[in-house]
């Protein structure tokens, strides 16, 4: 028998999809919910620190982490609310709010010992002609030396909008600011964009920091890397260390840094351990 449904047209099709997605955050009107986040103060910083393997230096810096205090009281997994961000086309109003957040706690000596934080950026966000000026404003509000914020940009957004991301890096570098790669070599290793971006630090994508105890390809991989980064200047992050048999094997790979469960867990930032000077 032949089916008798009606099919949906684009505006339809559209509507339901919308619907969804709402019923899929949880929130009847996702964008309201969204500001009333932002306006009310119901985000939260965490960090993770970054610790240096090199006898006698101290950590390098903590990498902020966002929460939404609702998370904790529906059990949602960490993160849940960023996708609804990035569909709804507000990361660089979120991304805002962190880099204020971070400055303020920054002047108030409220990070735990950190003086240096590391700030993801959206990709919406790197496409905002905007946001160079409003994180020169920010660091001039709150009198914070420009060295204190590491912008890390994913390496996906690397390749898939080499524009964007080369002018962002200059811009914030033009400032005093310091950016990173962030997941380097989940997709390729490719070392194409450094010399263009200009980076300070490299963070090698966990794919390549679990396998080194499994094989040589990883450690060939890491080996290059840090090569590279001794010839052109910049430092190594490994991250998603989760032991200690890692951390010495990344020691002898002379990897600079490390970052993962296997040195700290995420914790509010203010309630983190203190770092020395």
């Amino acid at each position: 028998m032949a089916n008798d449904t009606k099919p949906t047209t684009e505006e339809e099709t559209s509507a339901l999809l919308e619907l969804a997605g709402n019923e899929l955050a949880g929130w009847s009107d996702p964008v309201a919910r969204l500001r009333q986040a932002l306006d009310q103060d119901e985000l939260r910083l965490f960090c993770q620190p970054i610790v240096a393997l090199r006898p006698g230096e101290p950590y390098l810096m903590a990498e902020i982490l966002v929460r939404l205090l609702e998370e904790e009281v529906a059990h949602l997994p960490p993160g849940d609310f960023l996708p609804v961000f990035e569909h709804f086309g507000m990361m660089p109003k979120l991304d805002r709010w962190v880099v204020a957040k971070a400055c303020a706690l920054l002047a108030r000596n409220h990070t735990s010992g950190f003086r240096h934080l590391g700030i993801n950026l959206a990709s919406q966000t790197l496409r905002d002609a905007a946001m160079p000026n409003f994180i020169a404003r920010t660091l001039e509000q709150f009198t914070v030396p420009p060295n204190a914020l590491c912008f890390e940009i994913d390496e996906r957004d690397v390749l898939g909008q080499p524009g964007p991301a080369t002018a962002f890096a200059a811009q914030v570098r033009k400032l005093g600011c310091r950016v990173a790669i962030d997941a380097f070599g989940h997709r390729a290793v490719s070392f194409a964009p450094l010399k263009a971006l200009q980076v300070d630090f490299l963070k090698v994508d966990g794919a390549i920091t679990r396998n080194l105890l499994r094989g040589e390809v990883a450690q060939r991989k890491m080996q290059a890397i840090v090569r590279v980064g001794e010839a052109i200047g910049f430092g190594v992050i490994a991250e998603f260390v989760e032991d200690a048999e890692i951390i010495e094997r990344l020691r002898a790979l002379g990897v600079g840094y490390a970052q993962g469960f296997g040195i700290a867990r995420p914790a509010p930032l203010g309630d983190a351990r203190s770092v020395p000077d």
